[in-house]
Protein backbone atom coordinates (compact mmCIF):
# COMPACT_ATOMS: atom_id res chain seq x y z
CA UNK A 1 0.00 0.00 0.00
CA UNK A 2 1.18 3.11 -1.37
CA UNK A 3 0.33 6.09 1.17
CA UNK A 4 0.99 9.75 0.11
CA UNK A 5 1.48 12.37 2.62
CA UNK A 6 0.87 15.79 1.39
CA UNK A 7 2.63 19.66 1.84
CA UNK A 8 1.34 22.28 0.35
CA UNK A 9 4.59 24.07 1.42
CA UNK A 10 7.08 21.68 -0.68
CA UNK A 11 4.34 21.98 -3.76
CA UNK A 12 5.64 24.42 -6.07
CA UNK A 13 2.73 24.67 -8.69
CA UNK A 14 -1.24 23.49 -9.02
CA UNK A 15 -1.21 21.96 -5.82
CA UNK A 16 -4.98 20.27 -6.56
CA UNK A 17 -3.57 19.27 -10.39
CA UNK A 18 -0.94 17.44 -8.18
CA UNK A 19 -3.65 15.52 -6.13
CA UNK A 20 -5.41 14.69 -9.01
CA UNK A 21 -2.07 13.34 -11.03
CA UNK A 22 -0.79 11.29 -7.70
CA UNK A 23 -4.78 10.11 -7.41
CA UNK A 24 -4.82 9.04 -10.60
CA UNK A 25 -1.62 7.20 -10.85
CA UNK A 26 -3.11 4.61 -8.05
CA UNK A 27 -1.60 5.76 -4.73
CA UNK A 28 -3.97 4.12 -2.24
CA UNK A 29 -4.41 6.77 -0.08
CA UNK A 30 -3.54 10.69 0.32
CA UNK A 31 -3.52 11.70 3.86
CA UNK A 32 -4.01 15.77 3.87
CA UNK A 33 -1.08 16.88 6.37
CA UNK A 34 -0.99 20.86 6.50
CA UNK A 35 -0.44 21.37 9.57
CA UNK A 36 0.43 24.77 9.02
CA UNK A 37 -3.18 25.75 8.38
CA UNK A 38 -6.24 26.49 10.68
CA UNK A 39 -9.38 24.69 10.46
CA UNK A 40 -11.46 26.75 8.38
CA UNK A 41 -9.18 27.09 5.80
CA UNK A 42 -7.88 23.42 5.86
CA UNK A 43 -11.71 22.26 5.84
CA UNK A 44 -11.85 24.08 2.43
CA UNK A 45 -8.44 22.16 0.95
CA UNK A 46 -9.73 19.60 2.35
CA UNK A 47 -13.68 19.46 0.63
CA UNK A 48 -11.36 20.00 -2.75
CA UNK A 49 -9.15 16.77 -2.19
CA UNK A 50 -12.24 14.55 -1.42
CA UNK A 51 -14.19 15.39 -4.44
CA UNK A 52 -10.39 14.55 -6.92
CA UNK A 53 -10.24 11.33 -4.42
CA UNK A 54 -13.53 10.19 -4.47
CA UNK A 55 -13.42 10.30 -8.38
CA UNK A 56 -10.67 8.26 -8.54
CA UNK A 57 -11.39 6.15 -5.74
CA UNK A 58 -8.51 6.92 -3.73
CA UNK A 59 -9.04 6.66 0.13
CA UNK A 60 -8.95 9.81 1.74
CA UNK A 61 -8.20 10.85 5.33
CA UNK A 62 -7.95 14.05 7.45
CA UNK A 63 -5.75 14.51 9.74
CA UNK A 64 -6.08 15.91 13.24
CA UNK A 65 -9.27 17.85 12.55
CA UNK A 66 -11.78 15.30 13.43
CA UNK A 67 -14.93 17.91 12.84
CA UNK A 68 -13.75 18.20 9.24
CA UNK A 69 -13.43 14.38 9.09
CA UNK A 70 -17.17 14.35 10.09
CA UNK A 71 -18.52 16.98 7.92
CA UNK A 72 -16.80 15.76 5.14
CA UNK A 73 -17.74 11.88 6.11
CA UNK A 74 -14.29 11.13 5.52
CA UNK A 75 -11.58 8.72 7.49
CA UNK A 76 -8.91 10.43 10.20
CA UNK A 77 -5.53 10.23 11.21
CA UNK A 78 -4.56 11.32 14.99
CA UNK A 79 -1.06 12.29 16.90
CA UNK A 80 -2.45 9.29 19.75
CA UNK A 81 -2.39 11.93 21.95
CA UNK A 82 -5.38 13.34 20.64
CA UNK A 83 -6.97 9.73 20.34
CA UNK A 84 -6.25 9.25 23.74
CA UNK A 85 -8.00 12.35 25.12
CA UNK A 86 -11.06 11.01 22.94
CA UNK A 87 -11.20 7.24 22.76
CA UNK A 88 -14.53 7.61 21.00
CA UNK A 89 -12.70 8.87 18.13
CA UNK A 90 -12.42 5.52 16.94
CA UNK A 91 -16.18 4.47 17.33
CA UNK A 92 -17.01 7.71 14.89
CA UNK A 93 -14.81 6.89 12.19
CA UNK A 94 -14.45 3.61 9.97
CA UNK A 95 -10.49 4.35 9.96
CA UNK A 96 -8.43 5.97 12.45
CA UNK A 97 -5.02 5.85 11.25
CA UNK A 98 -2.35 7.20 14.07
CA UNK A 99 1.46 8.32 14.17
CA UNK A 100 3.62 6.09 16.84
CA UNK A 101 7.17 7.00 17.76
CA UNK A 102 7.60 3.73 19.83
CA UNK A 103 6.68 -0.15 20.97
CA UNK A 104 4.60 1.53 23.98
CA UNK A 105 2.69 3.74 21.43
CA UNK A 106 1.98 1.17 19.40
CA UNK A 107 0.06 -1.31 21.77
CA UNK A 108 -1.62 2.00 23.28
CA UNK A 109 -2.92 2.77 19.98
CA UNK A 110 -4.46 -0.57 19.11
CA UNK A 111 -6.00 -0.46 22.84
CA UNK A 112 -7.78 2.26 21.45
CA UNK A 113 -9.06 0.91 18.35
CA UNK A 114 -6.76 2.44 15.65
CA UNK A 115 -7.24 0.89 12.38
CA UNK A 116 -3.43 1.44 11.36
CA UNK A 117 -0.17 2.74 12.66
CA UNK A 118 2.11 4.91 10.93
CA UNK A 119 6.08 4.57 12.00
CA UNK A 120 8.81 6.33 11.43
CA UNK A 121 10.80 7.95 10.22
CA UNK A 122 12.82 4.82 9.31
CA UNK A 123 15.90 6.51 6.78
CA UNK A 124 17.29 9.91 6.57
CA UNK A 125 15.15 12.64 4.92
CA UNK A 126 15.10 16.23 4.67
CA UNK A 127 12.10 16.42 6.45
CA UNK A 128 13.63 15.81 9.73
CA UNK A 129 16.75 17.45 9.57
CA UNK A 130 19.34 16.58 12.22
CA UNK A 131 17.10 13.98 14.19
CA UNK A 132 18.85 10.36 12.83
CA UNK A 133 16.18 7.41 11.79
CA UNK A 134 14.87 5.26 13.86
CA UNK A 135 15.29 2.59 11.28
CA UNK A 136 14.56 -0.84 10.21
CA UNK A 137 15.04 -2.53 13.64
CA UNK A 138 12.35 -0.31 15.20
CA UNK A 139 10.21 -0.60 12.18
CA UNK A 140 10.05 -4.55 13.19
CA UNK A 141 9.54 -3.94 16.90
CA UNK A 142 5.97 -1.82 15.83
CA UNK A 143 5.13 -4.40 13.10
CA UNK A 144 5.15 -7.05 15.63
CA UNK A 145 4.17 -4.94 19.08
CA UNK A 146 0.36 -4.87 17.78
CA UNK A 147 -1.57 -6.58 15.45
CA UNK A 148 -2.48 -3.96 12.86
CA UNK A 149 -1.10 -3.03 9.51
CA UNK A 150 1.83 -1.04 10.07
CA UNK A 151 2.58 1.65 7.28
CA UNK A 152 6.16 2.98 7.24
CA UNK A 153 7.45 6.74 6.83
CA UNK A 154 10.50 8.71 5.97
CA UNK A 155 12.83 8.91 3.51
CA UNK A 156 11.56 5.80 1.42
CA UNK A 157 12.58 5.09 -2.17
CA UNK A 158 12.43 2.62 -4.65
CA UNK A 159 15.65 1.74 -3.32
CA UNK A 160 14.55 0.71 -0.27
CA UNK A 161 11.21 -0.35 0.31
CA UNK A 162 11.62 -3.90 -0.41
CA UNK A 163 13.75 -3.67 2.88
CA UNK A 164 10.54 -2.21 4.88
CA UNK A 165 8.67 -5.17 3.38
CA UNK A 166 10.83 -7.45 4.60
CA UNK A 167 10.10 -6.20 8.09
CA UNK A 168 6.88 -6.92 7.85
CA UNK A 169 5.35 -3.36 6.94
CA UNK A 170 1.86 -3.26 5.57
CA UNK A 171 3.04 -0.71 3.21
CA UNK A 172 4.81 2.96 2.91
CA UNK A 173 4.18 6.48 3.27
CA UNK A 174 5.64 8.93 0.86
CA UNK A 175 5.66 12.78 1.51
CA UNK A 176 8.70 14.82 -0.35
CA UNK A 177 9.28 12.88 -3.67
CA UNK A 178 5.51 12.93 -4.92
CA UNK A 179 4.92 16.91 -3.76
CA UNK A 180 8.19 17.96 -5.23
CA UNK A 181 8.66 16.15 -8.38
CA UNK A 182 7.51 17.56 -11.79
CA UNK A 183 4.44 16.77 -12.24
CA UNK A 184 4.91 15.07 -15.65
CA UNK A 185 6.93 12.09 -13.34
CA UNK A 186 4.43 11.94 -10.89
CA UNK A 187 2.80 8.53 -13.00
CA UNK A 188 5.85 7.11 -13.47
CA UNK A 189 7.27 7.84 -9.71
CA UNK A 190 4.10 6.17 -8.54
CA UNK A 191 4.17 3.52 -10.30
CA UNK A 192 7.45 2.89 -9.72
CA UNK A 193 7.14 3.12 -6.24
CA UNK A 194 4.41 0.28 -6.17
CA UNK A 195 6.37 -1.99 -8.41
CA UNK A 196 9.18 -1.87 -6.63
CA UNK A 197 7.02 -3.11 -3.18
CA UNK A 198 5.73 -5.71 -5.04
CA UNK A 199 8.97 -6.95 -6.31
Amino acid sequence: MLYVVTSTVLCRDDFLRRIRLIAAAGADRLLLREKHLEEPAYCALAKSCVSVCREYSTAFSVNSFTETARLLECDVHLPLKLLEQSPSLAERFATVGVSVHSREEAVRAWQLGASYLVAGHIFPTDCKKGLPPRGLGFLTEIVRSAPLPVLAIGGITRKNVSAVRSCGAAGFCVMSELMTCPPEEIAERVTGLKQAWEE
